[in-house]
């Protein structure tokens, strides 16, 4: 059985082979979505002691590092690789 996990791959999050948040980046753009995780990590911090305690703060904590990944630039083999998985990569 696989375990659950309401933090870092909420299974109400995936559809088929793509999370949300990958989608969110695709159609929105990286800035919007650095955005997004930053409001919802205030979210999560703002609401945990009234709601879900630790989960939250992992939420938040999870949504600040997706944050900090969104803003390093990655190494050129990893940008292709990125680029290639969605079809746009033209060649090396």
């Amino acid at each position: 059985m696989i375990e659950k996990d309401n933090v870092n791959h909420p299974s109400h999050y995936t559809t088929g082979k793509a999370e949300s948040i990958d989608i969110m980046i695709d159609t929105q753009g990286v800035e919007d979505v650095k955005a997004f995780c930053v409001c919802n990590a205030m979210k999560y911090l703002y609401r945990h002691k009234n709601k879900n305690g630790r989960e939250d703060i992992a939420k938040a904590v999870w949504y600040l590092n997706k944050y900090l990944e969104l803003t390093k630039p990655l190494p050129p083999q990893e940008a292709y690789e990125w680029l290639n998985n969605r079809g746009w990569a033209t060649g090396k």
